[in-house]
């Protein structure tokens, strides 16, 4: 769910099913964003034109009082905070099914630009974190703690960041569906007093900004990959790994990384110490046009919302007016890509319920639909049952160099990992080789006799058993698999899985014969593409 980053996929944004809402309060719904732990995001217009980020959270939580309660004195929490690089919220309803309305952001999340362009420069980096923690604390004056603050959660937009979900966190934990012992949170951000279950206050948040930078900068997680029941406890228990980080950033992240919340420093030393590191070193951090490297920032500019005009079914399409994309090398047309299902989005995240977190998600409108997790629906329509698979071409792949690596272009990241995916309500994220409840960027999950791969991924399926690599970088581009059904994909039949961009390919090998519910057992190996 994140290589270079597609300026806005043709799927981006998808037209309303027959069951969406057409208007939610005076808000005239113009294309569905996608759909999750929390229910639909829709990209809507007030009245006068003007798009805005819309959510409407699912029925599990509407109908829980504690939850209802809860949300309401968020969302009065989150309307007093008004900072420059926060999402603001600007309404929200309460019946019959509680929504959120807020800023539209044209851009990209960060985990979506590091995961396609790897770490970013120093002083990017700087920039960010004097941007972030300006956004914590707008977020803290406000009396509330935002609780999942991750690279998700942090949209870039031309002006500079602008932070998300802050505070609906505290909702959810409100909820019946926290009382199994699930935790709120995002493992891998979460501070050690979150772990254990106590208070959480603003070095909470201070402590997930360090984690955020680290992962930025370094592209790696600083407690790192593998079970999340693994690096919560290196979270509580061991120092992270900052191997990569400059000087300057080594200081500021080790800093906000301390076990003890006291000993984490406030967002104004952060803000104050970045600021003179970048002064001795004779720069200036300010959000000017050259703040990104210049490829993220060209990509950031086609970021566009579709126009407001009234669409009839069949029209649909063609009024969201996708953004144009930057020139790339051909790729051979793309079959249509499953989307994850709705049942699944219900319950892809209630591990850490990080996709809990309300106020932001209504924000992952910068045209990226599979990191949003959302629900959508209205005062005038019932929730939808069901997510439509996305029958939209692909979009042109990235420039990494040549468009058709060649087998030793790649090296082996694991190779024949065997994992167990219990039932449907998991997923393998494909990058880690694991099996988790979260949403990963990089994912196979199955539902309705198939397996599903995120929208903007191919498959292959070879007309024998046995799939080398060499044979996936031909099929790929030749005889692009149409869906991966369990009829065809039976005990010892292989696939493989290119994610967006060449970066990543991942070969499957079936070792018992799917089924929607019950244990799935593969092996896989992954190949990354080598710079």
């Amino acid at each position: 769910m994140n290589t270079q980053l597609p300026t806005a996929p043709s799927q981006a944004f998808q037209p309303l099913a027959q069951g969406d809402p057409r208007q939610i309060g005076s808000y005239r719904l113009s294309a569905r964003l996608g759909a999750g732990g929390m229910g639909f995001v829709y990209l809507a217009h007030t009245p006068g034109g003007r798009p805005i980020a819309l959510k409407v959270i699912r029925p599990e939580l509407a109908t829980d009082p504690a939850f209802r309660h809860r949300f309401a004195q968020e969302v009065a929490s989150a309307r007093r905070i008004h900072g420059l690089y926060t999402a603001q919220v600007i309404d929200a309803g309460p019946h019959p099914t509680p929504w959120l309305a807020t800023t539209f952001v044209p851009g990209p999340s960060l985990q979506q630009i590091v995961h396609h362009h790897g770490p970013l420069p120093e002083r990017t980096v700087l920039l960010l974190l004097v941007g972030i923690a300006e956004a914590l604390q707008a977020i803290h004056a406000a009396g509330v703690v935002h609780r999942d603050l991750k690279p998700a959660n942090v949209l870039i937009a031309p002006d500079g960041p602008k932070v998300i979900d802050f505070g609906i966190a505290r909702a959810a934990d409100a909820s019946a569906l926290t009382g199994t012992g699930l935790r709120i949170g995002s493992p891998g951000f979460m501070a050690p007093e979150q772990i254990l279950g106590r208070p959480a206050t603003p070095a909470t948040d201070v402590f997930a900004l360090g984690a955020l930078l680290a992962h930025t900068a370094t592209g790696r997680a600083p407690f790192g990959d593998g079970p999340e029941h693994a690096a919560l406890y290196r979270a509580v228990h061991e120092q992270p790994d900052l191997t990569g980080l400059s000087n300057a950033l080594h200081h500021l992240v080790s800093r906000c990384l301390a076990k003890d919340p006291a000993e984490r420093p406030s967002t104004d030393w952060l803000i104050e110490t970045a600021r003179n590191q970048a002064a001795a070193d004779g720069r200036r951090l300010s959000f000017t046009d050259g703040w990104l490297p210049a490829h993220i920032s060209a990509d950031i500019s086609r970021h566009t919302a579709p126009t407001d005009r009234p669409a009839t079914e069949p029209d649909q399409a063609a009024a969201l007016g996708a953004p144009t994309p930057l020139p790339a090398p051909p790729q051979p047309p793309a079959p249509s890509r499953r989307k994850r299902p709705a049942r699944q989005a219900h319950t892809r995240r209630t591990a850490f319920l990080a996709a809990l977190a309300l106020l932001g998600g209504g924000l992952l409108l910068y045209a990226f639909p599979e990191m949003s997790d959302n629900t959508g629906d209205g005062p005038d329509a019932t929730i939808p049952a069901t997510m439509q698979p996305s029958t939209a071409s692909a979009p042109a792949a990235p420039s990494t160099g040549s468009p058709h690596p060649k087998p030793n272009d790649y090296t082996a990241q694991y190779t024949d990992r065997e994992l167990t995916s219990p039932d449907s309500d998991y997923e393998i994220d494909l990058g880690s080789g694991r099996v988790t409840r979260e949403t990963p960027d990089w994912y196979l999950g199955r539902e309705a006799g198939e397996f599903y791969v995120p929208d903007d991924s191919i498959t292959y399926i070879p007309p024998t058993g046995t799939l080398t690599l060499a044979d996936c970088l031909t099929g790929l581009d030749t005889q692009p698999a149409s869906s991966l059904p369990f009829t065809t994909l039976r005990t010892d039949s292989t696939f493989c899985i290119r994610a967006y961009g060449y970066r990543d390919i991942a070969i499957v090998r079936i070792l018992n014969n799917a089924s929607n519910d019950g244990p799935i057992k593969v092996a896989i190996t992954h190949y990354r593409r080598t710079p």
